[in-house]
């Protein structure tokens, strides 16, 4: 029961001021003169104040609210090493246990660590999950938080003036653990194909320990050297980067005895690969309708070097035009197709026919150079069929079709083949799912016989359109029409020929995007995602290796033609080893380097600043005898907090009003009684 007294003024107050001061000046004033009766006046004045004033009495009931304490568990992935998880398990029973006999307290347990986001796994972020938990109670309510972690947080605020109660924090694992990491320094995102890139790395042992220990350096699963690198000091490294598009670089070392875990022995580095500028020669014959739609289309390309020469002047052609006056230059035949042919990615004959620019030497380097890794791309027109063909030179050996001599020329609609439907150069072409396909006509194409590779596109009467061909290394394709540039032109609508066109010469360049057997595994969020390009109609599932060693089946489906997707849930962060026949892939899951392995030897020091500026205290649950979890007592919120094999948490003052009972003190018959007694005393005082 809790007693007060409350006013309940009858009248408004600045009306009983006006009222009852004046009346109280004169009763003061008699007072002061000695007047006969003064004493009573004051007494009947004060009896008429008090029953004006209307004094309440006030019992109120009410009820004590509970202290909240919060018990944050870390859950994070460096609590599963070691006897950390089961610690961990067994102090947090004997809490509950403990702070189960005290009825003042509620007590919030939540855990940290364990979300399926892998923002939430790369960190131990405890005091999230404490706001979290803390939300919606005053901070008077607070008794204190306890925190069962191996000390590695990652989010402790800078101050502890936002926390007005005791934080305490019971840390798992040994004292003297013991781990060896190995981390990157400096690691740029981009580098140049081919060309070398400057890293730098470090190995960072806990106890201190010096001399050198063995790294091995790989590149998209790829061992490529082996370094003795002194531990503790910044390691240069120098690497080539493979390949144009993301390339994985990872660093390992070897386990030492008694390490805690090799998890942190390996660091990866994600690179993107991007390619220099691609060096294309295109040689145009005589000048025709879509002469200009290749030099427009790689003209276009920020990543393509564009050598063009058309022969406008064959050496037969003499006109008397004196050589002086001619503005054309010579064709630096010897250059470009003997010194310096393995310098272009990519060599493009658009309706070139032979004329002896090119000596017949010069057409069996162009094989050669086919032959140990070039391009080769033979726009056709007439002249394929033609006598003057260059069919009919050495550079036959590189060709995926001879021609019939045959022009066929009829208006048809380009239609994929349903190899062409799977094949990634021709694949979803914007326009080829409807029938007739949404794209113009054309009215040109060159006879074949025996057609050499795959046939993506054909025209009349199921005839090779585009041919794509693999010639030793090297890669050579076939365009059997010059009616491109109807498309260009927009000529019945027009077509795809920016699209098709460009697919067609990054193939040829070896672009990785574009290869019919592709299998590529990307990490996205703490889902692994698998894609899959085959020109097959099934490839069966894909196997997965975790970063722990276990192995997982992944069925895949087919998404569109010719390419298959799965995706699969995990729970582990790190480097993926994806299958599918003789095709393997890398992935990482989650942040790279995340942090939650970057340290993982349990540690006071991340905690006590902030523990002992709140009055808490951070103290290891293993003990001499074993786990030794410290006793609860509530302290009032002026006390100590903290003792040798206790913690201490704050007991709250604050309660929950549940009814009021309200008795006037001045009111009713007793009031009215002393009221009447004090105006008679007075009235008979003055009669006398």
């Amino acid at each position: 029961m809790n007693w007060s007294v409350a006013l309940e003024p009858l009248l408004p107050w600045i009306w009983l001021a006006a009222v009852l001061v004046p009346l109280a000046v004169l009763a003061l004033v008699g007072l002061l003169f000695r007047q006969r009766g003064s004493m009573l006046r004051l007494v009947a004045l004060a009896a008429l104040a008090a029953a004006l004033i209307n004094p309440v009495l006030l019992d109120e009931e009410r009820e004590p609210l509970k202290s909240v304490v919060a018990v944050v568990v870390d859950r994070s992935q460096s609590q599963d090493i070691g006897q950390r998880t089961e610690e961990t398990d067994a102090a947090l029973a004997a809490l509950q246990e403990k702070l189960g006999r005290f009825k003042q307290f509620d007590v919030r347990v939540v855990e940290a660590g364990n979300a399926d986001a892998a923002d939430e796994r790369t960190q131990t972020r405890l005091f999230g999950a404490l706001e979290g938990a803390l939300r919606d109670v005053p901070p008077s309510r607070i008794a204190g938080a306890v925190m069962i972690t191996d000390g590695q947080v990652h989010d402790v605020p800078q101050s502890a003036a936002n926390f007005h109660a005791p934080l305490h924090a019971l840390v798992t694992g040994q004292e003297d653990e013991k781990d060896r990491r190995i981390r990157f320094e400096r690691a740029p995102r981009f580098g140049i194909v081919g060309k070398p890139l400057e890293m730098t790395y470090r190995i960072i042992d806990s106890t201190g320990e010096t001399g050198t220990a063995h790294v091995r350096v790989s590149i998209n699963g790829e061992q490529v050297s082996v370094e003795q690198a002194p531990i503790g000091q910044e390691i240069p490294l120098d690497i080539t980067i493979p390949n144009a598009g993301r390339n994985i670089v990872e660093l390992s070392i070897e386990r030492v005895p008694g390490e805690l875990t090799d998890t942190n022995n390996r660091a990866i580095a994600l690179v993107d690969g991007i390619r220099e500028n691609l060096r294309v020669l295109l040689v145009s014959g005589e000048p025709h309708a879509g002469e200009r739609t290749w030099r427009n289309l790689l003209k276009s390309d920020a990543s393509v070097d564009l050598v063009h020469f058309t022969i406008l002047r064959p050496p037969e052609k003499q006109d008397g035009t004196p050589i002086n006056e001619l503005s054309l230059i010579a064709f630096p035949t010897r250059e470009l197709f003997v010194e310096k042919i393995n310098d272009f990615d990519l060599i493009i004959f658009d309706r070139y026919q032979h004329r002896d620019v090119l000596p017949i030497l010069y057409y069996d380097y162009i094989a050669e150079y086919v032959e140990k890794g070039g391009a080769l791309l033979i726009a056709a027109g007439p002249e394929y069929a033609g006598e003057q063909s260059i069919s009919k030179t050495p550079l036959i050996a590189a060709l995926p079709g001879l021609p019939t001599g045959e022009v066929v020329e009829q208006g048809f609609y380009p239609r994929l083949t349903e190899l062409g439907k799977r094949h990634p150069v021709t694949r979803g072409l914007e326009g080829s799912s409807v029938e007739p396909p949404h794209w113009s006509r054309w009215f040109r194409l060159i006879g074949i016989d025996r057609p050499e590779g795959e046939t993506v596109m054909k025209g009349p009467d199921d005839r090779p359109l585009l041919i794509l061909n693999r010639k030793g290394e090297g890669r050579v394709g076939m365009f059997l029409s010059d009616q491109g540039w109807l498309w260009a032109r927009g000529f019945e609508g027009g077509g795809p020929h920016v699209q098709l066109y460009r697919r067609i010469a990054h193939w040829l360049m070896k672009e990785p995007e574009l290869e019919e057997e592709r299998l590529t595994a990307a990490g996205r969020g703490m889902t692994l995602d698998i894609s899959r390009q085959t020109m097959t109609d099934d490839p069966g599932p894909a196997r997965v290796i975790t970063p722990s060693g276990k192995t997982l089946n992944v069925p895949l489906s087919s998404s569109t033609p010719g390419l298959f997707t799965g995706s699969v849930e995990t729970d582990e962060i790190g480097l993926y080893q994806v299958g599918n026949g003789d095709l393997s892939a890398l992935a990482h899951v989650g942040p790279v380097n995340a942090p939650e392995f970057a340290d993982v030897v349990s540690t006071e020091e991340v905690l006590q600043p902030f523990a002992e500026a709140t009055g808490g205290s951070v103290r290891r649950l293993q003990g001499t005898t074993g786990l030794d979890v410290p006793d609860i007592v509530p302290v009032r919120s002026t006390s100590s907090t903290t003792g040798g094999d206790w913690i201490g948490l704050r007991t709250t003052n604050d309660s929950v009003l549940k009814s009021v009972s309200r008795v006037p003190l001045f009111a009713g018959f007793l009031g009215l009684g002393l009221l009447l007694l004090a105006f008679g005393s007075m009235w008979y005082r003055e009669g006398r």
